[in-house]
This record gives structure tokens, C-alpha cells and sequence, in this order.
């Protein structure tokens, strides 16, 4: 192998169509985003209602070793909960014509699959050895997975021919076939 092959990087290439760009935009104007929209919103205030709220009033009363499950199941909630309204208010931006296609395309805006949990602190590992944890934070971690879980899809589905498929899409296909005969373009 030449050292020019050595040296070509596979160029991205944006392969979003534009029929897959019409079913974004149809999506964003849907009654399907503006009741996720809604409820996306809705648990985000009522989770900062809670942990502002009775949840901290629920936290000072737990042992050392739950009050510890429960700062990081509440971290793990919020954070989840942000990444779901930051993906929502990108798509209305775009709905609203505040944000163009490519913009809204950037890779910084794809959801990623959470990490999965250390060992011990699964949702279902915690409910087990943290009995003493209150009822509404374990609502609120439930339901908030449950919508990630339904943004992350939808953001496959509607992305996913540029962010979910990168490395086998066609077009890098194609373009490693251009490397490995050398008509790469620079």
C-alpha cells in the first residue's frame, strides 16, 4: 500500500435526501412532536419542581448510603432530562425556521446512547437495594428513560442516515472504494 493510501482519510459526507429532509420537517410540524414537545417540557419542570421542591426535604431524610443513590440517580435524571429538552427545542428552532436543516443536522445535537450504568447502579439494581429512596424520584427516573429512550429513536430515525449509520452509510462505501483505487478526491 502507498503512502498516500496510508494517508487518505474517508471524506463525511452528508447523505441526508432531501425526501428525509421533507420527513423532518413534516415530523417537527407533526402532532406528534408538539405532545412529545409538551411532554418533554412538562417533565422537565416537574422534575426541577420536585428536586427543588419535596425532594429536598426527602433527601435530608435518608441514610448516608441511600442519601449517596440518591444525589446520583438525581444527577443521571437531570442530565438525561437536559439532553431531552435540548434535542426538543433544536427541533422546534427548526420548525419555527430559527435553525436551518444543516445546522440542525450537527453531529452535537445527536442523542447518544446513555453509558451503561456501573455496576450496582442500574435503575433496576438501585430500586432493589435502595428501598429507602422516595417514590417520586424513582417515578421520575422511570419515566424520564422511558422518553430518552423514545427521543433517542426518533432522532435515529429522522438522523440516522447521518449520525446513527456514520461508517456505513453508501456514500462511505463509496468513498472507501475511491480510496482503495486510489481516485479519492482531497
Amino acid at each position: 500500500m502507498t503512502a498516500e493510501r496510508k494517508l487518505a482519510v474517508p471524506l463525511k459526507r452528508d447523505t441526508m435526501t432531501s425526501q428525509a429532509e421533507d420527513r423532518l420537517l413534516q415530523f417537527t410540524r407533526s402532532e406528534l412532536f408538539a405532545r412529545t414537545f409538551r411532554e418533554g417540557m412538562d417533565m422537565v419542570e416537574e422534575t426541577a419542581a420536585y428536586l427543588d421542591g419535596p425532594g429536598r426535604d426527602d433527601s435530608k431524610m435518608l441514610g448516608r448510603d441511600d442519601a449517596l443513590t440518591y444525589a446520583s440517580l438525581s444527577m443521571r435524571l437531570t442530565t438525561r432530562l437536559m439532553q431531552v429538552a435540548s434535542w426538543l427545542l433544536v427541533q422546534r428552532a427548526l420548525k419555527e425556521s430559527d435553525m436551518s436543516l444543516s445546522e440542525a443536522r450537527a453531529e452535537k445535537y445527536r442523542l447518544v446512547p446513555e453509558e451503561p450504568p456501573i455496576e450496582g447502579l442500574s435503575f433496576t439494581e438501585l430500586s432493589k437495594t435502595a428501598s429507602g429512596l422516595p417514590t417520586p424520584l424513582l417515578d421520575l427516573s422511570t419515566r424520564s428513560h422511558s422518553i430518552y429512550e423514545r427521543i433517542m429513536r426518533l432522532d435515529r430515525s429522522l438522523y440516522g442516515t447521518i449520525a446513527a449509520q456514520t461508517g456505513n452509510t453508501v456514500a462511505d462505501q463509496i468513498n472507501r472504494l475511491e480510496i482503495a483505487f486510489g481516485r479519492a478526491q482531497s
